[in-house]
Formats: C-alpha cells, sequence, structure tokens
C-alpha cells in the first residue's frame, strides 16, 4: 500500500516534468547548468551527462548527516546505473561538495573511504560559498536534485528508501520500448570500443 501511495503522489510529478522548458529549481524545470572542477581538475558539465538520469548530491567530507546517508547512495547506484528508464538509459550521480578552501585532501579521502565509485565528483572547494550551491539555493546538506535524461527536475532531496523507490517509478515497463532503447545503448557501447572514439565526457577520481 505504501509503494502505491508513493508512486499515485510522484506519477503527477513526472508527467509535469516531461513538459519542462524553463531553467529553474522547481519539479519540471530544467537544472541548472553545473561547471566545476573534479580532483584532477579537470572541468565536469553536468549538461555532459544528458541521456542518464542523474542525482545532483550536495554534501561534504566534514558533514557527518551526509557520510551516514551516502550508502544509501551507493547502493542507488550500484542497483540502478545500468538500468533503462523511461527519459533516460543509466544513472549516474554528480557529486558537488561543500568542502572548505584548503580541504582537497579531505574530499578525496572521503570519495574513496565511502566508496563513491562514479566518476563525477567536483567541487571549488568554496565551503558554503560553493557556486553550484548558491545556483540552488543550497542552505543545508546533504540534499539532492533528481533529473531526467533531458535535465528536467522530477523530484528533490530523496532519502534513503525514497530515492529507491523514486527511481523504480522511472523506469522503463513498455516491453518495446525498453527492447529499443537497449538496442540504442549497445549501439553506442559498441561506439565506445571504436579506437577512434572520443568521449566527451571526461572522468573523474573514480571509475565505474
Amino acid at each position: 500500500m505504501k509503494k502505491l501511495l508513493f508512486a499515485l503522489l510522484f506519477l503527477p510529478l513526472t508527467s509535469f516534468a516531461q513538459t519542462g522548458n524553463v531553467i529553474g529549481l522547481n519539479v519540471g524545470n530544467i537544472a541548472p547548468e553545473i561547471s566545476m572542477k573534479n580532483p584532477n581538475d579537470s572541468v565536469i558539465t553536468l549538461s555532459s551527462l544528458r541521456g542518464q538520469m542523474v542525482l545532483i548530491d550536495f554534501w561534504a567530507s566534514w558533514c557527518g548527516p551526509c557520510r551516514v546517508e551516502n550508502p544509501h547512495v551507493v547502493r542507488a547506484y550500484k542497483q540502478f546505473k545500468d538500468e533503462v528508464f523511461v527519459s533516460g538509459t543509466g544513472f549516474t550521480v554528480f557529486s558537488v561538495s561543500l568542502d572548505r578552501p584548503g580541504g582537497k585532501d579531505a574530499w578525496k579521502n572521503a570519495i574513496k573511504k565511502d566508496s563513491l565509485i562514479w566518476p563525477y565528483h567536483v567541487s571549488d572547494l568554496q565551503w558554503w560559498n560553493n557556486a553550484a550551491a548558491q545556483a540552488y539555493g543550497i542552505n543545508s546538506i546533504p540534499s539532492n536534485v533528481l533529473i531526467d535524461g533531458n535535465g528536467v527536475i522530477i523530484a528533490k532531496n530523496l532519502r534513503g528508501e525514497n530515492l529507491i523507490k523514486a527511481l523504480e517509478t522511472q523506469v522503463e515497463k513498455d516491453p518495446k520500448k525498453l527492447k529499443e532503447k537497449r538496442k540504442e545503448k549497445d549501439k553506442k557501447k559498441d561506439k565506445s570500443k571504436d579506437k577512434n572514439y572520443l568521449p566527451s565526457r571526461r572522468d573523474g577520481i573514480l571509475e565505474d
């Protein structure tokens, strides 16, 4: 009954989200761009992940509640990273750290210690003045925003099982569409194996 209620509450949001064409912070809006350096000082943009479901996750190495929540995010990533969704293929996490100036080592160590195995980790090491956090109106962490393959916000501040449930509502159920999307996904994999293929995204500190 609880699962059914969650799905019923979530469906209107996802339906509205598909029509989003305005950049903003509300469900149904296109999420604002984020362009920031990873631990290796390479710039990663949020828009480079278009086509995938993405959890924009605001956290920090010094944030106790964030570290407690991290295992739930890792679990969701492992469970859904290869899934096919209604609007997007695959799921990943775009982690934005609000670590302090001079806190790069603490940030990198926390990524390793908490096994945050996705490759998209960014920070400007400006604590609460983090540019992305300010753009998204973040005044407490952990905080997150779930966007679909079109960059549209479909949910915010999902914790623990609620993140799993939200992703489950987005999984493609239509057999025909599922087959088509998986076929397209396989084509992209074959293309990436081409020795002349140049990936459009730069990896972060860790790899899948």
